[in-house]
């Protein structure tokens, strides 16, 4: 019965070709009957035959066409003879016309005229001579038509490949330009990350887990009366694993999983990108509950009226606009959940920042010493580590980092214990991966005098020798002046991982940065030009204390920084001329000072710097235990703690 019942439904499909051969039939089929084929059929033959023929009076008539050629059709008496039985046409397609037995094609017209005319009137002959002009219409309507088929041909490949083959919805679009660029993620294939793979970052893992619940148990929530909310924004520094956090969700929520890049709304041609946030909010209501992820959102989300500078960006706005209606505009469902990423929330717009929108804001920081030890064993876990390898150790020496940043040194260590032929990655791996990330590759082989090396160490001792006279300067771990990327030396500190910190703390790493230049005038009694590093740094940190942080009595409790980033000044600044001059006294005051006070620490210790510079110029590295030897312990050692375990 279930056969039957198809049987009335099938129906015969046309495929397009058939017709293409039809029509090409027909048109072959005209040009066969139309006679271009039967009248020009007959024997070949020579004109001095053809005027033997004549004389002899055996041709009827003679058809000269188009001026070139004659046919020649003999008498009924002449066509029975011998020679002449096998000339008569025996074509398969018939023909109204009678076929001619003879043809040929002569040179002048005129001249040939004039020999038959002759050879007619010599032999008082009855002999027909007529005139036919021809024409293939139907050839010459093809030949006409043929560019044009050609040029439409074409112009229909071209915007079947540039629409992906045509197909319906915004698909079938000229050059599919319309469409979203989402790629819909399978769970079972195409997402392998899970929560497991995301260490560290609790507070945010915990966030977004939460989302992952609500679409796999919303009664849970909705019981209560809650709403599921619209959005989560995940922001912080790059590599902290923002991305990487959406990846578990798609991992995760085994719901359908939109992902893209906020450039890819983006587009040179006018209503694209709010034709693509309409496709992709479309599909995704298709297929919900779903998740959209949208990466670097900032491409499409900057504040409106910020970017006059290049006159209006219309076309990025509008695809803002029609991103807020599709996320809470007057129809909308909530059975989309958006999650974004970005680096400059400082940059977008406040109407794609309220509640209702992105109902969260999730911030994804640096991690501290104990997630960065997390992170270490997930990214280990791949790795031919030794056994003895001590994770907390490589935490520690890695303060600052990111998660991209960890993975980096991970797989740094691993090329380095491959290139040494190395069975196993050990902590030497690790360290010269951590070096190799920080200061640049080794340069053993760069041209460098005695003097500039003398001068580079004492510079590099002068930095080791104040920081370990100063309570709050971080400890050294390693100083060496072996070439480094663009630095001829570089000193190694492990600093405390503070969450407040205040101005004897600052004063005391200023200090510290400005101990090698210090060195070169105390020992020198001239400076150089290898301070520039340091002294950029120490700048930084003398305008941070005074315009951000209100640290400078003289200038007072006041900050010029802007936190939320809304408040651009532009060409102009926040203060007065006569806070300028204010502003930049008290800088040098701060840095002159800090320098003054490495030079008397030096001076205090010059024996001690010679010595140490010496070991440096002999060893070319040295370590915290070779400081220990010259200097003793240091008198502020205190046991290591996580600065983060504390309040």
């Amino acid at each position: 019965m279930a056969k039957d019942n198809k049987n009335p439904n099938k129906k015969p499909k046309l495929n397009p070709y058939w017709i293409y051969g039809i029509i090409i039939a027909v048109f072959i089929s005209i040009q066969i009957f139309s006679g271009g084929f039967g009248e020009s059929t007959g024997t070949q033959t020579t004109p001095a035959q053809f005027l033997d023929y004549l004389e002899q009076g055996q041709v009827d008539k003679i058809e000269i066409v188009n001026k070139r050629e004659a046919r020649v059709f003999l008498t009924k008496e002449a066509q029975t003879q011998a020679p002449h039985k096998n000339t008569t046409s025996k074509s398969i397609i018939p023909s109204v016309n009678a076929s001619p037995n003879y043809k040929f094609e002569f040179g002048d017209l005129q001249n040939f005229e004039k020999q038959v005319n002759e050879v007619i009137q010599n032999n008082n002959l009855d002999t027909e001579l007529v005139y036919e002009t021809e024409h293939n219409v139907w050839g010459d309507f093809l030949l006409t038509l043929l560019p044009f088929v050609l040029i439409i041909g074409v112009w229909i490949f071209i915007m079947r490949r540039m629409s992906g083959g045509g197909g319906g919805g915004a698909g079938g679009q000229i050059f599919n330009i319309g469409k979203s660029k989402a790629k819909l993620f399978d769970e079972k294939i195409d997402t392998k990350t899970s929560f497991k793979d995301v260490a560290g970052l609790e507070g945010a893992k915990e966030e977004v887990q939460e989302i992952v619940d609500f679409l796999k148990f919303p009664e849970k929530y909705t019981a209560l009366g809650g709403k599921i909310p619209k959005g989560a924004l995940l922001v912080g520094p790059p590599g902290t694993g923002k991305t990487l956090l959406a990846k578990a969700v798609a991992g995760e929520a085994k719901v359908p999983f939109f992902s893209l890049s906020g450039s890819d709304f983006v587009e040179m041609f006018v209503g694209v990108g709010a034709s693509r946030v309409r496709d992709l909010f479309k599909q995704a209501k298709e297929k919900s509950p779903s998740i959209i992820f949208i990466d670097e959102i900032d491409a499409i989300g900057r504040a409106r009226g910020k970017n006059n500078m290049s006159g209006s960006n219309d076309e990025r706005e509008n695809t803002l606009n029609q991103l807020l209606t599709e996320m809470d505009g007057f129809g909308t469902n909530t059975n989309v959940i958006v999650l974004a990423a970005t680096n400059r929330a400082d940059v977008l717009d406040s109407a794609l920042m309220r509640a209702g929108r992105f109902d969260r804001q999730i911030y994804v920081d640096l991690p501290d010493v104990r997630e960065r030890q997390e992170i270490f064993e997930v990214h280990l876990r791949p790795l031919k580590k030794e056994e003895t390898l001590d994770i907390d150790f490589l935490a520690k020496q890695t303060p600052g980092f990111s998660g991209a940043d960890i993975a980096n040194v991970c797989n740094e260590a691993a090329l380095i214990a491959a290139r040494k032929g190395k069975k196993s990655v050990n902590k030497q791996d690790f360290l010269d991966a951590v070096d190799r990330i920080i200061g640049g590759l080794e340069k053993k082989n760069k041209i460098i005098t005695p003097a500039e090396k003398r001068a580079v160490a004492f510079h590099e001792a002068g930095h080791a020798t104040v920081s370990w006279m100063l309570e709050h300067a971080a400890p050294l771990v390693k100083v060496t002046i072996v070439p480094r990327g663009r630095s001829l030396g570089a000193a190694w500190y492990l600093p405390e991982e503070r969450l407040i910190v205040h101005p004897e703390q600052m004063l005391d790493e200023m200090c510290a940065a400005l101990g090698g230049r210090a060195a070169e005038k105390v020992i020198f009694d001239k400076i150089s030009t290898g301070a520039l590093s340091d002294l950029e740094k120490v700048t930084k940190q003398a305008r941070a204390m005074v315009t951000v942080y209100g640290l400078s009595d003289k200038v007072g409790n006041l900050t010029y920084y802007d936190s939320s980033g809304q408040s651009e000044y532009g060409f102009t600044k926040p203060y007065s001329e006569k806070t300028a001059e204010l502003i930049d006294q008290e800088i040098s005051d701060i840095i002159e000072e800090q320098y003054q006070r490495a030079i008397t620490l030096l001076e205090n210790n010059k024996d001690k710097l010679t010595e140490l510079a010496e070991v440096l110029l002999d060893k070319e590295v040295i370590f915290k235990d070779n400081l220990e030897k010259i200097f003793g312990k240091r008198a502020f050692e205190t046991p290591v703690l996580n600065s983060e375990e504390e309040e």
